[in-house]
C-alpha cells in the first residue's frame, strides 16, 4: 500500500466533509461524521460522476445533489438506492496528518 498524506485533521471539522487530490489526480472525499470516524471517499457520484462535496451531510447521510442518491459515511454503502455504493479508500492518521492509499482500489461506477 502507498498512503499518501492528503491534508490534516484541521482540514476536516467533525460534521464536515472536503474536497482533495492526490498526486496522481485521483479525487477524495474526506468526511468526518459527527460522532463517526474520519473515512476517504471516491469523490464522484458513481450515479452519473457528480462531485459529492457539493452534496448534503446530514448525521451520517450523504446526498447527492444531482439526482438525490444517498449514501451512508460509515460504511459507503447506498441508502437510497440500496444497491449502490462508495469506494472506501484506506485511510490512517499519524499525529495531525490524515493519508489515504488509492492505489489498487477503483472507484465504484452505477451509471443507473
Amino acid at each position: 500500500m502507498a498512503f499518501e498524506k492528503i491534508c490534516t485533521l484541521d482540514d476536516v471539522w467533525e460534521g464536515d466533509m472536503a474536497s482533495f487530490e492526490t498526486s496522481d489526480g485521483t479525487g477524495v472525499l474526506v468526511v468526518f461524521a459527527s460522532g463517526g470516524e474520519l473515512k476517504a471517499f471516491q469523490s464522484l457520484c458513481p450515479h452519473q460522476g457528480f462531485e459529492l462535496i457539493d452534496g448534503k451531510l446530514e448525521g451520517h447521510v450523504l446526498t447527492c445533489t444531482a439526482h438525490l442518491w444517498e449514501f451512508d459515511v460509515r460504511s459507503g454503502k447506498g441508502v437510497n438506492p440500496m444497491d449502490c455504493r462508495l469506494t472506501v479508500y484506506p485511510t490512517k492518521i499519524e499525529g495531525n496528518d490524515v493519508y489515504v492509499d488509492v492505489t489498487k482500489v477503483a472507484p465504484f461506477d452505477s451509471y443507473s
